[in-house]
């Protein structure tokens, strides 16, 4: 009663005067801050992480209050540092800090979705045809069923159903293509296993058991680097972010770390305390710039240009002036700098350096009886022909000489660099020169073509008694770059004011950054280098990355760390962050995800290919061949399109393909046995006869397209499809805004490719898509079903930023139906198996896989290339073409494969990078965790139940999580080696990480040779630090470092040694006359699509919180005079277009973006706030509708040492920023909801 009455005024409040009655206390009542508290209150903390492929992997409470998620905090338990370094906490993002948002909000899938027209179908369909299969047979057979739901496809329509009814749909599709086109005709699609590598594990696993095709994403999304492959044989491998502070010099090289890093920020700004001088190098004002010492702002692509020169300061002065013993000392055993090099006569009597010397062409093979094709030859200090240790010849047939021991032959040897000092003559020697080709949008400096260096030259006699002449890697490195060494090589710049290549003039030509600035960074670089050995870093982002030309941006940086000692050095070395690329327990993981426990090979292909072909983007393309090639090529010996070289690379076994052949790869087997002949030596016979032909070759002939397609965990329609709206219009077969017309006789047609005036348009008979949020690529889909969010499923997350594995954890049940991925494959795959029986029983599958790295294979064909189809050759699996294996698939049983481990493991064991183990051990501990299979095709079989049995199948197989098998894992390579490695891992021996000691507390893994680095107290991870310390060989031709690519089409096309070369004109503003004016100028623009603030690749970027935070919408950033220029005034609504299509946005105008280029930040959704099209009439696209890839030629080679196919590990790669675009205002701004244009209220009639 006493606290009613408080309430009135009448009764006062009792209450004391204090400091002279300045004061005064009251007794009042405070039941109001109940009301804070309660806000505050929760059940329990759960740990949890989010994974959205941010490479932040950062750990965070998440707060759960009446079975309800109400909020995240981060974590602070990571363990701890040494006393010297920084802490990892704390990490987080806004971006993060939001997610809980999704769980309730309007976005959440809630049910599983299909749409209307197609689950009408299918309803009428299964009245008529009471088996599924047979039902789904009516529908896609009957052109106007199977068109009527493909065109309503992003109009709407969807009405909600039940989990029974789509997996019924879903596997009688999967049947249904599996028997009457092929297991190959289905794909999946799913990026960046790391960040949920269960839930990636799923979908993979399934497709794997039933013969579908798991296609990449590292390299389709353009964050796989080919120049490390190229140079280290290693798909990425990169320092912690803690091993910057051990840095003593740092240049964030088109990395805007503290908006794309935030989390690993701190390290950049803590290491500045130590004196280390950090350096910016972006073409627009970047956050990193803010944090840097020193900002240097070249011309957006020109970035191999000043890495040139920088690279042409420090080899004058730091190699040659005021040479660095650690540097040279560094470059004679740790690269291919000693190795000799051929030299090829021209006619006109000058040379053009040719393949790496070979034991085989000489004597004897210099006593080397295996592979000496394989192994390369240096001159010693005595002049004396040596095949050092290490190189890929003695990793394959031969055991314990693969090592970096100075040695050859057993005897200790000291490898020249130079023939300098010891050459028999002076030649001159031929190198391409691109710098001169004019751009209407970049700048170039004329000079020949083709510059002749004059070049110290051994001669000597070959095994066939022939004469040749050599050179070294380091000799023509240095006259690459325009260094000259008192030859009277006059093509050289005579000081850093001349303006030839690759002066520091030179570069303030192209790039636009003044001379002295490139002049001093370099300097500073190499002379902490020198002074420190190797303790000078580069930061490199993927911007770098996403040019065409983009292994020279690469290789032109990482030379410079070459040159400088600084790769493998603790504080040193390339750091390259794009995605979250780093999984950590692999080879655990890997049988898991591919069902290697079952079926060996898996089907895999590269993305950037499978949709350059099956979106018909080829029919489109305009980059020539003749522009790509060097000078000093041969163009009769290089022609056609960018699709045939695709196409001959998948013949030659250099790349994957899907679909592989023009048949079902089920009815082979069959056909070899009425022939009397073994599938294998049918499919050769059958490929050289022409009766069997790789499905690229007529990829409109009706069935050599995908039918069926999983996505999950992507937003492949929303963020990564380059060349969005030519996958609308052939894939889905649905509404487009493609403007330019395609291939036509005046062009160079293609000769490998059947072309066919009418394209196919909407193959694709079924996509499904996984999410918890309805996205763009839901949108487009034919089944949408609900995944459980980051907070509702189990599933682990590792990360290349720290050493690392942490969970994702069910801290409340998924939410409505959703379901986690693994328990909604699981049920597909159920389904499956109910639904084979009358229509797939146990079958032969004949699969093609390419000529792999780290296996034998990979050293195919070592000299010339030889084309089996040509005529140059036999056709040899697996030497001259794929290997053709087959697989026995028993697929009613599919569920219960998918749901135990196979026996595979104890058969064959388990491995990774060339290396294996026996895995009897593990698969006994996990029949104990997991328990057995009580009966059934997989009986006495330890279990995967659950996403938490999965988890534990990853940590008992991987050597980074399972102390005992890591021991087992540098056995294996120590073997090869000749060296003991095990020491790195026998302390850890006893450990075992299961999931309930990562849900506790994050866990360090343990060091692995899967990995480059060492995970240790004493030294933070850095990548390569093995090869350097442990004088593990790189695996690469020469097992070191390489900076020359001696294979024939890298040659031919101009980069066996780093070259500038200016971006592309991909010609996409060409044949725009039919786009009429609205009456506003319009000006040519360079399109780039960096990583932004708000978001993390899409997601965020419908959350309510972030739209909050940015302005809400697309936005198009774009500079002051360009904006002047076109009348374009802040927040104005600008139309962009091109040949592939067009999209409407906001302008944002800024003094931080230079003139000719705009930004339009990645994976903003076409999902809200976007006007339609003033050219196209319907809604606007997002930012790949002005997108288009064009693969490149020297990222198709196979078969060649570090040069083979991987998956995500070499291959096409999906580049986008050479693109240019016409900008406008718009003068119309029609949001398209007038009565009689809903789309939606169509789709759903």
């Amino acid at each position: 009663m006493s606290k009613l009455l408080d309430r009135f005024r009448y009764f006062k409040q009792k209450g004391d005067s204090f400091a002279a009655g300045h004061g005064q206390t009251y007794h009042t009542n405070r039941d109001w801050e109940d009301s804070y508290r309660q806000r505050w209150q929760y059940d329990k903390v759960v740990r949890s992480t989010h994974g959205v492929n941010c490479t932040g992997a950062c750990s965070w409470k998440i707060y759960v209050k009446n079975g309800l998620v109400t909020w995240e905090t981060q974590q602070t338990d990571y363990p701890r540092t040494r006393p010297d370094l920084p802490n990892h906490e704390p990490r987080g993002c806004p971006r993060g800090a939001s997610y809980s948002w999704y769980l309730y909000s309007a976005n959440r899938l809630k049910y599983p979705l299909v749409r209307k027209r197609l689950i009408e179908l299918w309803r009428e369909a299964l009245a008529q045809h009471p088996d599924p299969v047979d039902a789904w047979d009516a529908i896609v057979t009957d052109p106007e069923k199977a068109q009527s739901y493909k065109q309503a496809r992003g109009h709407g329509g969807f009405v909600r159903s039940t989990w029974q009814e789509l997996n019924a749909l879903i596997a009688a599709a999967n049947i249904w293509t599996v028997k009457h086109c092929g297991p190959d005709r289905i794909a999946g699609f799913s990026p960046i296993p790391a960040m949920s590598m269960v839930s990636y594990a799923a979908g993979t696993r399934y497709l794997s058991l039933i013969g579908g095709t798991c296609l990449s994403f590292y390299d389709w999304y353009c964050d796989l680097p080919p120049a490390s492959p190229m140079t280290w044989g290693e798909q990425t491998d990169v320092p912690e972010s803690a091993d910057w502070y051990n840095a003593g010099y740092i240049i964030a090289w088109g990395s805007n770390v503290p908006q794309t890093r935030t989390p690993d920020a701190h390290f950049f700004t803590e290491v500045r305390y130590k004196g280390t001088k950090t350096v910016a190098i972006t073409p627009d004002y970047s956050e990193v710039a803010k944090l840097s010492d020193q900002w240097l702002a070249p011309k957006q692509g020109t970035d191999s240009a000043l890495a040139l020169a920088m690279g042409h300061v420090i080899l004058k002065e730091f190699h040659l002036a005021r040479p660095s013993d650690y540097f040279l000392n560094y470059a004679r055993r740790y690269t291919d700098m000693p190795m000799l090099v051929l030299l090829e006569p021209r006619d006109d009597g000058t040379f053009a350096p040719g393949r790496m010397l070979r034991a085989a062409d000489l004597v004897d093979n210099l006593g080397e009886a295996n592979n000496p094709d394989w192994k390369t030859v240096a001159l010693n200090d005595a002049g004396e022909l040596v095949v050092p240790n290490g190189a890929i010849g003695f990793r394959w047939g031969e055991k314990g000489k693969w090592n970096l021991e100075p040695v050859a032959a057993g005897t200790p040897q000291t490898l020249s660099l130079s023939l300098l000092d010891a050459h028999d003559e002076v030649a001159d020697v031929g190198f391409p020169y691109f710098g001169g080709i004019e751009n209407a949008h970049f700048r170039h400096v004329k000079q020949d073509p083709i510059l002749l260096h004059r070049l110290p030259v051994k001669r000597l006699t070959l095994a066939d008694g022939r004469e040749a002449r050599v050179v070294t890697v380091y000799d023509l490195t240095l006259a690459n770059y325009g260094i000259e060494r008192g030859l009277n090589d006059n093509a050289c710049p005579a000081d850093y004011d001349d303006i030839r290549a690759y002066s520091p003039a030179w570069a303030e030509q192209i790039c636009g950054v003044p001379r002295a600035s490139i002049i001093n960074i370099a300097r500073e670089f190499a002379d902490t280098a020198h002074k420190t050995h190797g303790r000078s870093m580069i930061i490199v982002g993927a911007g770098m990355n996403h040019w065409y030309h983009m292994d020279m941006n690469y290789r032109g940086l990482i030379n410079m760390l070459i040159f400088c000692g600084c790769v493998g050095q603790s504080g040193g070395g390339w750091a390259h962050y794009v995605g979250q690329e780093k999984l950590r327990p692999q080879t655990g993981w890997t049988p898991l995800a591919f069902a290697l426990d079952w079926n060996r090979p898996p089907r895999q292909m590269n993305s950037t290919s499978f949709f350059y072909n099956h979106s018909s983007q080829w029919r489109y393309e305009k980059l020539s061949i003749a522009s790509l090639l060097s000078p000093l090529a041969s163009p009769e010996d290089f022609s056609g399109q960018l699709i045939d070289f695709n196409v001959r690379a998948e013949r030659m076994g250099w790349l994957p393909s899907s679909p592989q052949l023009n048949t079902n790869p089920l009815q082979i087997a069959a056909d070899a046995q009425k022939s009397g002949l073994s599938p294998q030596a049918y499919t050769v016979q059958a490929l050289k006869s022409g009766t069997l032909r790789f499905a690229s070759e007529q990829p409109d002939d009706g069935n050599n397209h995908p039918r069926n397609m999983f996505i999950w965990r992507s937003n492949l329609l929303g963020s990564s499809g380059k060349g969005h709206e030519y996958m609308l219009r052939y894939l889905l077969g649905t509404d487009s805004g493609i403007q330019g017309e395609a291939l036509s006789d005046e062009r160079v047609m293609p000769e490998e490719v059947e072309w066919r005036n009418q394209a196919i348009e909407g193959k694709l008979d079924l996509v499904v898509t996984l999410d918890f949020r309805m996205s763009s690529t839901c949108l487009f889909s034919d089944i949408v079903l609900p995944t459980a969010t980051w907070y509702e499923k189990d599933d682990m997350n590792t990360s290349d930023m720290h050493p690392f594995i942490h969970p994702l954890s069910a801290a409340v049940d998924p939410a409505w139906e959703s379901k986690s991925d693994w328990e909604i494959y699981k049920g597909i795959a159920k389904t499956f198996s109910e639904l084979c029986p009358g229509h797939l029983g146990e079958e032969t599958d004949v699969v093609l896989q390419p000529i792999q790295h780290d296996s034998p294979a990979e050293l195919a064909q070592p000299y010339e290339i030889q084309d089996w189809k040509k005529g140059e050759c036999d056709l040899i699996p697996g030497k001259t073409a794929p290997h053709i294996v087959t697989v026995t698939r028993d697929y009613p049983a599919t569920y219960e494969r998918f749901t135990s481990v196979g026996p595979l493991l104890e058969k064959l064991g388990n491995g990774g990078k060339g290396i294996s183990w026996n895995t009897d051990s593990e698969v006994d501990l996990l029949r104990r965790l997991n328990y057995t299979k009580a009966g059934g095709p997989a009986q006495g079989q330890p279990q995967i139940n659950s996403a938490i049995d999965a988890a534990e199948v990853i940590l008992t197989l991987a050597p980074e999580t399972n102390g005992q098998v890591a021991v087992k894992a540098w056995e294996a390579l120590s073997t090869i080696t000749g060296r003991d490695h095990t020491h790195l891992a026998r302390t850890k021996e006893e450990e075992k990480i299961r999931f309930r000691d990562i849900q506790a507390q994050p866990r360090k893994i343990i060091s692995s040779p899967t990995w480059s680095g060492l995970e240790d107290e004493h030294v933070s991870y850095n990548a390569n630090y093995t090869n350097v310390h442990e004088l593990i060989p790189w695996r690469t031709l020469t097992g070191r470092q390489q900076l020359y690519q001696d294979h024939p089409w890298m040659r031919a096309f101009g980069e066996s040694l780093v070259v500038y070369r200016p971006p592309v004109d991909t010609r996409s503003l060409e044949a725009l006359s039919h786009i009429p004016s609205n009456g506003f100028p319009e000006k040519a623009l360079n399109f780039l699509t960096p990583h932004q603030k708000w978001g993390i690749h899409s997601t965020y970027s419908d959350n309510l919180l972030m739209l909050t935070l940015s302005r809400g919408g697309p936005i198009v950033w774009m500079s002051e005079a360009d904006a002047a220029e076109l009348g374009i005034e802040d927040n104005d609504w600008i139309e962009v277009f091109n040949a592939h299509g067009t999209l409407t946005a906001r302008a944002v105008v800024s003094q931080r973006v230079p003139a000719g280029m705009t930004m339009m930040y990645h994976a903003q959704e076409r999902l809200l706030n976007i006007p339609g099209s003033e050219i196209t009439g319907m809604r606007g696209g997002i930012h790949n509708s002005v997108t288009r890839v064009s693969p490149k030629p020297t990222h198709m080679i196979g078969g060649y040492a570090q040069l083979a196919y991987g998956f995500n590990y070499y291959g096409t790669v999906g580049s986008n920023r050479d693109e240019f675009i016409m900008v406008r205002k718009m003068k119309h701004i029609n949001w398209l909801d007038d009565e009689g244009r809903d789309q939606v209220q169509e789709a759903s009639k």
